[in-house]
């Protein structure tokens, strides 16, 4: 039996993807033998792994050993995120940048397909050979995109962990389903977020799976290293100025946007906390509603988007979240809002407001809304979403639960 048109179509967009993934690893190969000094975050990852291998205190404020001399960074991942990097141990030291960066991409390929395949859009990537690869191109130009790749970070690969876990195991009734959360909470704290997501939305096996998954990975640790996963839990995990200065633009959260507006002052976290808790009732109430209507993908992204506002720091490249939400955009046919979430992101802006030492501090209001885009730009999204939704409430009091 001939393969169909759109399968085929399909299969070839996958192809060119690829293409785009084996790109990246070759300029990997070429970063490592030209000695290009790439991926900072990276070498953290590898750097970490070693440590734990060697014996030596993950938590210190001296700089790990096994960083190479240019990267002068902390390793502020929690206590299981140190085994989980072990495989990066075994890379060489200037090639670690290029399996991130592939492995990355894949992940934006994944987040873009199950997006895509989502109800109402499964027809999306199927249309044209093109979809895909062109849909990741576009992605690679957005700021928390290509500065992700460019430090080596992995959140694109935590994000493709909590996209699966959510609209696939979750949604099939997996009996995995929450794990690939546990996992992603396990090395960064972020995704813990989507914990209450899973309870909110009636989830409650795989809530309580990546709790357990979660807790199980950091217990270990208080086995193997008991000194080091006490001084993390006891200090720095408490401590945002630990992973750089709060005040500075790249930190896109409520408590970045207190902090600047108040000159650094000690009560601006407890500020930033109050209106993250403003803001928690309409963030609730809208992923409820939204889940209840099977739109699962939306209801995920209104978590995810509100995990950026209360996080004391998320830094621009945190906001890797725009992708799936264009994507869902483009699925919904929104085509002037996603146009307009992709200039957003795509812009730079938040390149090209004066910043760093007390610049921020000397903003007037035109900077201070530019240098606060993407968290004015979140906090009015799930504001403005939930007005919508309640004007809904009122012409049709009856919820249809799917």
């Amino acid at each position: 039996m001939p393969t169909s048109r759109p399968a085929s179509e399909a299969r070839t967009g996958r192809l060119l993807a690829g293409g785009i993934a084996l790109a990246f690893l070759g300029l990997g190969v070429i970063a490592w033998l030209a000695g290009w000094h790439l991926g900072a975050d990276s070498a953290v990852y590898r750097a970490g792994a070693l440590t734990l291998l060697h014996g030596d205190p993950l938590y210190t404020r001296d700089v790990l050993t096994a960083l190479p001399d240019w990267v002068r960074l902390p390793f502020t991942y929690t206590p299981a995120a140190a085994p989980l990097f072990l495989p990066l141990a075994l890379v060489p030291s200037g090639l670690v940048w290029g399996v991130i960066a592939v492995l990355s991409v894949v992940a934006l390929m994944v987040v873009i397909t199950v997006v895509s395949s989502s109800p109402g859009g499964s027809s999306l990537l199927g249309r044209s050979r093109w979809a895909l690869p062109a849909g990741t191109a576009i992605a690679l130009a957005l700021e928390p995109v290509w500065k992700t790749l460019f430090l080596g970070q992995i959140n694109l690969i935590l994000m493709a962990f909590v996209v699966l876990d959510v609209l696939v195991l979750s949604a099939r009734g997996s009996r995995f389903g929450g794990v690939l959360i546990g996992v992603a909470a396990a090395i960064k704290l972020t995704p813990l977020i989507f914990v209450p997501h899973l309870f909110f939305t009636g989830r409650w096996k795989d809530g309580l799976r990546a709790l357990a998954t979660f807790v199980a990975l950091e217990a270990v640790m208080f086995a193997v290293i008991p000194v080091d996963a006490a001084r993390f839990w006891r200090d720095s995990a408490t401590d945002p100025s630990r992973v750089g200065s709060v005040h500075w633009i790249f930190n896109q959260s409520l408590n970045g946007l207190v902090n600047r507006a108040t000159h650094l002052a000690p009560w601006s976290l407890a500020v930033a906390v109050g209106v993250a808790a403003v803001l928690a009732g309409p963030a609730v109430w809208l992923v409820v509603r939204l889940h209840r209507r099977g739109e699962e993908g939306a209801a995920l992204l209104v978590t995810a988007f509100y995990g950026l506002l209360l996080s004391p720091v998320s830094w621009s490249h945190h906001w890797v979240w725009c992708v799936p939400l264009v994507t869902l955009l483009l699925v919904k046919a929104r085509w002037w809002a996603a146009a307009a979430v992709a200039v957003l992101f795509g812009s730079q802006v938040v390149m090209l407001v004066p910043n760093g030492g007390d610049a921020e501090f000397g903003w007037g209001l035109g900077w201070s809304v530019l240098g606060n885009v993407y968290v004015l730009a979140a906090a009015a999204g799930i504001l403005g979403l939930a007005a919508r939704e309640l004007r809904l409430v009122r012409r049709s009091p009856q919820v249809v639960t799917v």
